[in-house]
Parts: C-alpha cells; sequence; structure tokens
C-alpha cells in the first residue's frame, strides 16, 4: 500500500492516532469479481478540536443520482490517475479547494458498491485521511455546502436509525445517519458505518 510507512505532518490526536494503527493492520475488502465497474474513490478527511469528519452536500443538479445528498468529497477515476489516491486528493482539491498530502493519508477502508440496479455500476475505494487542523473550504459549483461532523456526535447511539425514503416512486426504507437537518444514507453510510467500526473497537 503507498500510504504505509510514511510518517504524518503532525502528532494526530489520541483518538485518530488508535485509528491510524487500527487500519495499518486493516486489511481492506477489495472487490474483485471482475465485473465492468466504473471506479471512484472518496476521501474521509479527519481533524481535531473535536475531532470530526468532513460531509459536503452536493449540489442540486439534473440527472445526478447524488444530487442534493450528503456526501464525502470523491468522484471517478480518470485515465491518467495512476492511482485511485490521486483521484480522491485530485477530486478534494477541485470540490472544496484544498490539497491534501500524502503525509495526512492514514489507511483505507472497504470498497463499496451500490446495492441498487437504479445507479450506475460504480465501485468506491474510500481512503481516510487525517489533518491537524481545519483548512479553509472553497466550494466548487458542484458543492453547495460543507460541514465538520464531530465523531463523538457520529458515534451517539441515537445519531444511527433507519429513514423512509420515496425512490423512483416507491417509498423503502434505508439506515442512515440523521445529522442536524441532514440525512446522510446510502454507500457514505456504509462508509461511516465502516470507519466507526474502527473507531470503536
Amino acid at each position: 500500500m503507498l500510504w504505509r510507512g510514511v510518517p504524518h505532518a503532525q502528532p494526530l490526536t489520541t483518538r485518530l492516532t488508535r485509528l491510524r494503527d487500527r487500519l495499518a493492520a486493516h486489511r481492506p475488502l477489495v472487490d474483485e469479481r471482475g465485473d465492468p465497474l466504473i471506479w471512484a474513490s472518496v476521501a474521509v478527511i479527519l481533524s481535531p478540536d473535536p475531532d470530526a469528519l468532513l460531509l459536503i452536500r452536493r449540489a442540486d443538479r439534473p440527472g445526478d443520482p447524488w444530487s442534493g445528498h450528503m456526501a464525502l468529497p470523491g468522484g471517478r477515476q480518470e485515465p491518467a490517475e495512476q492511482d485511485l489516491i490521486a483521484t480522491a486528493i485530485r477530486e478534494t482539491a477541485e470540490e472544496v479547494g484544498f490539497e491534501l498530502r500524502p503525509e495526512h493519508l492514514i489507511g483505507s477502508l472497504d470498497d463499496v458498491v451500490p446495492r441498487t440496479p437504479v445507479l450506475p455500476p460504480i465501485a468506491v475505494r474510500p481512503y481516510v485521511f487525517a489533518l491537524d487542523r481545519r483548512p479553509a473550504l472553497r466550494f466548487s459549483p458542484e458543492v453547495a455546502a460543507a460541514h465538520w461532523v464531530p465523531l463523538d456526535l457520529l458515534l451517539h447511539p441515537d445519531t444511527h436509525d433507519t429513514v423512509r425514503l420515496r425512490i423512483r416512486g416507491e417509498s423503502r426504507e434505508f439506515p442512515a445517519y440523521r445529522v442536524e437537518d441532514s440525512v446522510v444514507w446510502g454507500m457514505t453510510e456504509r462508509i461511516l458505518s465502516s470507519l466507526l467500526t474502527h473507531l470503536r473497537a
């Protein structure tokens, strides 16, 4: 893995240091089925004071299946990119206006593939980055807002629940995180649940 052995720029908080150590020992489940998939990656960005995670709200755009959703910075891999880490770094710079560096990378989580046939056949690889301070954000037109969500809030049992959503005319229940006035569900919910499993360990 490219991130192993790279020293972090600044000391991390105790919780983020433990997370880095757990991710170093974790062998992510990688999609190796050989199906034709569109590959993408997201950046799970953590910062201290208090320990928090960056979530964005995607702008409303016609034809975008994730329009208006709470999400993590990220997107599809471009042909010229050597790996999906480069994709996560580029997409973060494009969407929220700051450059992640290799020393910020502390690990990766399991690949996530949509569970519904109405979405494109995309596979997402989440990379976890830890910063020593919160950077200034500058949104692209694809991003409507961003929030630093405290990890303690995400870890609180009352934050995770089920929600009923209407998808293509059908009412269904989904596991979700309730963050202030927002609902985090779908692939982002699965990525956050994977992250929080490591934080609870």
